[in-house]
């Protein structure tokens, strides 16, 4: 099954996918970063899988979600009627539950249900009783327990029943976890948790401030980000999932269930621009517990819950999507010098405070020692935006984004008049020097553009973020000339590449990619920028056009192939399209609301 094919659930604490099929193929409890109890998505059936589907043949499948919730509604018809099959989650207290309802449309429709719980990714078969009213299954620290009017049976060790739905009836499933040494949750009613949630999404979604055209598009990507907010913290998580590939039996395969800065940053601005303060306020609180201490030893990812240790490791047991291995879990560059990060959090922090989320003293001091400490480091090389493996390097975008952080403390303090008037000269002095090497070192006279990194000949559209940011505008020669040199050198079938892999082997691993999604928004952006606003518009229309039926976006996409890669759903693309909706609209630049740029070289 393809990525797309997969519908998303969330209850703000961890996530399901569920295919067009009706099989739960993905799903890790209690939190996004547990290890899955049903692993099918990234080896077979026998590593975890829910599956409810009709016994005959399936003739027509339609999804949608109940207005603009994370309610996810199947239209199953065979040839003697019709099912919806609504598959749910909760948003909870303790105990997560996902529970599915089988609702009878028309005639009298044969179902059958197979439950396969395999904790720890796939490898550990569970003990299973009838205990508590239902069915339980307990391996190590995890239990589930099942609860349906249906009886269900043991074969091979899966769980299977069969049951027949006609005009009308309504058969619920609800599968809950616990802590295996405590005692069962009690029972919850799955229609009154029907309505709950809903009323959940529809008062979510009335708090939304924002109007604009492509209104579809942008809600369902807000409700995925929020779906991707582990709510008891405010991180979060990249994507929903661990080792989709970059490219199909591939070895680019990450685990993105933890809270990039970068990211994070982003879902903050589109959140806040589309007047979801509370989260921005939750998250910038994430934020400030997660990089406490030293800055030295600020990460540029963490944990849900702000964890620092993100050991990679790989999963043998698992054949990985398609045979794409390896399957890991963990990631390792969570140890990365990445420079970008700091403006990142800088910008963030400076934007939250303008929409109302006041910097008190201790924050400041916080960021007063993230800006020293980057006083100290900004001219070393890093690993990048793309985290590389290949070796660090001075990376022309992580020197832009370096500009950033001092740009945007210069700015607080000009516009607060906090007591630093110690630090404003010497900032000052720091981001004009960061701007003129960027402009003298970064660019490339031969190739008329702004490259990879100093002395480079390639092309990265990183640096397409150069006019959306404000260090220089569009109508400076350098930023057009960079603009149509990516659109000649990373233009692959009407999108855009991060960058070409096989060039120099920056990033140190084998193979290649598909097009960056992110990337494709931000070139939209650049051609509206420089007066081609209708092939912009013509461009974000066929980037809507990639999402799936449900209205989600992975990572990258292979236009030869036409089908989506990487981890799902992924927030980096669905925060790109809203910021693209909304600069479409109004012109303005909502990854840098009210810029200044500097125009001197």
């Amino acid at each position: 099954m393809r990525i797309e094919d997969y519908g998303f659930l969330s209850d703000t604490q961890t996530a399901a996918l569920v295919g067009r099929n009706g099989s739960i193929d993905w799903l890790c409890f209690p939190r996004f970063d547990s290890a899955a109890c049903f692993a099918a998505l990234l080896g077979d059936k026998k590593n975890g899988r829910w599956l409810i589907e009709p016994t005959g043949k399936v003739t027509r499948c339609l999804r949608t979600y109940r207005g603009d919730s994370l309610i996810l509604e199947t239209t199953l018809e065979t040839a003697e009627g019709a099912v919806r099959l609504i598959d749910f989650m909760p948003p909870r207290g303790t105990n997560p539950d996902i529970i599915r309802i089988v609702e009878g449309l028309r005639g009298n429709v044969a179902m059958r249900m197979e439950l396969i719980i395999r904790f720890d990714y796939g490898e550990l078969v569970p003990w299973v009783r009838k205990r508590h009213g239902g069915l339980e299954a307990i391996a190590g620290p995890n239990g589930l327990i099942l609860r349906s009017p249906v009886e269900t049976r043991g074969v091979d060790l899966t769980t299977v029943t069969e049951f027949e739905v006609k005009k009308g009836d309504r058969v619920p499933f609800v599968l809950t976890w616990f802590a295996s040494h405590g005692e069962s949750p009690r029972a919850i009613h799955p229609e009154h948790a029907l309505q709950e949630t809903e009323a959940y999404w529809k008062d979510w979604l009335g708090r939304c401030t924002r109007q604009t055209k492509w209104r579809d598009a942008v809600v369902r990507s807000l409700v995925a980000l929020k779906g991707l907010t582990y709510a008891p913290t405010g991180g979060i998580v990249a994507a929903a999932t661990t080792s989709l590939p970059e490219q199909i039996g591939g070895v680019r395969n990450w685990d993105y269930r933890y809270c990039w800065l970068r990211d994070a940053t982003l879902t903050l601005f589109a959140l806040m621009h589309s007047g979801y303060i509370e989260e921005a306020r939750s998250w910038r609180r994430w934020l400030l517990r997660a990089i406490a201490g030293s800055p030295a030893q600020m990460q540029i990812m963490y944990g849900v819950s702000g964890e620092r240790r993100l050991v990679e490791f790989e999963l043998e047991s698992l054949a990985g999507y398609e045979n794409s291995r390896p399957v890991r879990v963990g990631n390792a560059a969570s140890k990365q010098f990445q420079l970008d990060v700091y403006g990142e959090v800088m910008s963030s922090l400076y934007h939250a405070n303008r929409a109302g989320i006041k910097v008190e003293e201790p924050d400041w001091r916080l960021q007063r020692s993230l800006v020293q400490f980057l006083e100290a480091h900004w001219q070393e090389p890093d690993e990048g935006i793309w985290e590389v493996r290949g070796g660090r390097k001075h990376f022309t975008h992580s020197k832009m984004m370096a500009w950033l952080a001092f740009h945007r403390a210069v700015q607080f303090i000009e516009e607060t008049n906090v007591a630093a008037d110690h630090d404003l000269e010497r900032w000052q002095k720091i981001r004009d020097q960061i701007h003129r090497e960027v402009c003298e070192r970064g660019y490339n006279p031969k190739v008329k553009a702004f490259t990879q990194y100093y002395g480079s000949d390639a092309l990265d559209a990183s640096i397409l973020l150069m006019p959306l940011m404000g260090f220089l505008p569009a109508e400076d020669e350098r930023v057009r000339n960079t603009i149509l040199a990516v659109e000649r050198e990373l233009l692959v079938d009407g999108f855009i590449l991060r960058y070409r892999p096989q060039e120099e082997n920056v990033d140190g691993l084998p193979g290649t990619e598909g097009v960056f999604l992110p990337c494709s928004f931000w070139f939209v952006c650049c051609l509206a920028l420089i007066g081609r606003k209708e092939e912009a518009c013509a461009l974000f229309e066929r980037l809507l056009a990639l999402r799936n039926d449900l209205g989600l976006l992975s990572e990258e996409y292979d236009p030869r192939a036409k089908r989506q890669l990487g981890n799902f759903p992924q927030a980096f693309t669905h925060v790109s399209l809203v910021a693209t909706a909304y600069f479409l609209d109004t012109g303005t630049l909502q990854l840098n609301p009210q810029p200044r740029p500097l125009h001197s070289t």
